[in-house]
């Protein structure tokens, strides 16, 4: 636990050697504020549109990327700032719910999260065989889209044996079909679900890959449609599909190793062979987004609504907003336009169709229980 904690929150030589690229995360994050604001207020003698500054950040870092290029002594700060900075954010967003709360959108999210997920890993992989896209890299791709996108991916990787190049293929798709969706499903939440944040949550929370996607897409519509409550509930709908990991990961396990023993062993991959089972079943901001909801519980009970109590609230809210919009600056500032036209046709066909299935599945569901229920 010690060492997971370690991971999580970095010493402060990490962070020091991480800084130059953190501010450069930063001052975008700044820059796509103020241009929200502008744009927002009609500056210019445009039209006043209510756009995210979160949007703003992720297509400016993926401007300055793929035009100016990120130098490589940002990098290690880049990657802090998306991988770790941004996690806290994430656990963070537990403080705006109390264990009634996520329950009650559990309830609602769950049976979308299955029948998604299910869409995802049967459709994918069929997908994959209908493309004759590589088996382990069929899989990859099924299980980036049903769970919680890059994270999955490289968490299956090594159980697997998927070979570095299928991890790479598969990573990158994630992180293309996932960010279109970030920035597209917004707009389609707020056309669909504008007298109802909580299910606009769901939807986001379980049509988009990445818990970083997610976090982005709901922000995206939260700032623009002043509807928090879409935040609170895209995060339990992403942290159900994250938990599923739990299970998939041994099941995958096993199979993976019923298939060699049929085939004697042949074509592992030796570095993914050797790194098998290290990744923890469930990452560790999951544990800690739960453990301030128990936290936000706890004290909301124990105090008055109104003081310092309310005080360390608003500090959460604030620390969590001002960390996920660099951590989607880092995200931004991640793809690369060149990477993603090297892997071939076939896989990012069957990644766009396997996304587009999960996106049209979670919304349909999501109409229904909005008409019916």
């Amino acid at each position: 636990m010690r060492a997971r904690f370690r991971a999580f929150v970095p010493g402060w030589g990490a962070v020091r050697q991480a800084l130059p690229g953190v501010l450069i995360a930063i001052a975008l994050a700044a820059l796509a504020r103020g241009m929200a604001q502008q744009i927002a207020q009609g500056a210019i003698g445009l039209p006043k549109i209510p756009l995210s500054p979160v949007m703003c950040a992720v297509l400016l870092g993926m401007l300055w990327r793929n035009s100016i290029g990120v130098p490589v002594w940002a990098t290690s700060g880049l990657n802090w700032t998306m991988h770790r900075l941004l996690r806290v954010g994430i656990a963070l967003v537990g403080l705006r719910l109390t264990l009634g709360g996520a329950g009650a959108i559990a309830l609602t999210a769950l049976p979308v999260a299955l029948i998604c997920l299910s869409v995802a890993l049967v459709a994918g992989i069929a997908i994959a065989r209908l493309l004759t896209v590589p088996r382990r890299l069929g899989l990859l791709l099924a299980i980036g889209t049903a769970v919680c996108g890059c994270t999955a991916v490289v968490a299956m990787s090594p159980v697997i044996r998927a070979r570095h190049a299928e991890t790479a293929f598969a990573v990158t798709c994630v992180v293309l079909f996932g960010c279109i969706a970030m920035l597209l499903y917004p707009w389609v939440a707020a056309h669909f679900f504008a007298a109802s944040p909580v299910h606009a949550g769901i939807f986001l929370g379980t049509a988009i890959h990445d818990t970083s996607q997610v976090i982005g897409a709901s922000l995206i519509y939260s700032q623009q449609n002043a509807a928090p409550a879409a935040l609170a509930a895209a995060s339990v709908a992403k942290l159900l599909r994250n938990l599923s990991i739990a299970v998939l990961i041994p099941v995958a396990a096993w199979l993976t190793q019923r298939a060699q023993e049929r085939d004697g062993g042949a074509n592992l991959d030796p570095a993914a062979a050797a790194s098998a089972g290290r990744t923890p079943l469930v990452p560790f901001f999951v544990i800690a987004f739960v453990g301030f909801i128990l936290l936000r519980t706890i004290g909301d009970a124990l105090f008055p609504p109104a003081g310092g109590w309310q005080a360390v609230i608003n500090t959460g809210y604030t620390a969590s907003d001002l960390f996920l919009t660099c951590g989607m600056t880092a995200v931004g500032l991640s793809v690369s336009f060149t990477d993603m036209w090297r892997i071939g046709w076939r896989p990012l066909a069957a990644g766009f169709v396997v996304a587009t299935l999960v996106g049209s599945c979670s919304l349909l569901l999501n109409l229904g229980m909005v008409r019916w229920l």
